[in-house]
């Protein structure tokens, strides 16, 4: 059994991922949702059940957990204190992402439905390549990173920690774009944005800064 934190929209994608494993006969666990919000316990939700909170960890038979929230700083605290209390984190990877051989996927990251990764690619645990979105060669994505839906990222991209780069952007070849930095959706990032920056625009420009955690 997995049990995945969080039944909201992200978790649901995240049942969705196993959901789809088991359809195309590939390895699959069954899934579990436990939530703090009482009122969708005991809910099903793309065809898992919503047990309750997440206290159940404690007492709750399972193998492993997948921290299915979308906000960065959130996911990374959860992550954290979970694996420090010996969770075994797992990867969630759709069977209709294309991902190269020689990619390495972090512990609890997510991959999800269209999504693709060309070779020579590092995925950061508990990092999120969102529907769609397309990583090319050697690029390099951090920890509890958040690639979001259509997003576009040129070969020898690097992405840090907790980094997010926000719905259809795009980030050129060998650009750097800092930890814990913002990327608003649309943009296009042309150059390297320092740690902790919010950019937008065509081609970005910093709006403001965003202290580091």
């Amino acid at each position: 059994m997995i049990l995945i934190i969080g039944a909201g929209g992200h978790g649901q994608v995240v049942a969705d991922i196993f959901r789809a494993r088991r359809s195309a006969g590939l390895a699959w666990t069954p899934t579990a949702f436990l939530d703090d919000n009482p009122r969708c316990h005991d809910a099903l939700r793309a065809g898992s059940r919503v047990l309750g909170a997440t206290a159940l960890l404690a007492t709750e038979p399972h193998d492993a957990v997948v921290v299915a929230i979308g906000d960065n700083y959130t996911r990374a605290q959860v992550f954290t204190h979970l694996v420090a209390g010996g969770e075994v984190p797992a990867v969630a990877e759709h069977p209709r992402s294309i991902v190269a051989e020689d990619v390495a996927l972090g512990a609890g990251s997510m991959i999800c439905a269209g999504a693709v990764i060309n070779t020579g690619t590092v995925i950061g645990a508990n990092a999120i390549v969102n529907t769609g979105a397309t990583v090319d060669h050697h690029a390099s994505i951090g920890d509890h990173a958040h690639i979001a839906p259509g997003v576009h990222l040129g070969g020898e991209v690097c992405i840090g920690e907790g980094a997010l780069i926000g719905i259809g952007a795009v980030v050129l070849p060998r650009v750097t774009v800092g930890a814990w930095s913002t990327v608003g959706a649309g943009a296009v990032v042309t150059c390297d944005v320092p740690p902790g920056v919010t950019v937008a625009g065509v081609p970005a420009r910093p709006l403001a800064a965003r202290a580091a955690v």
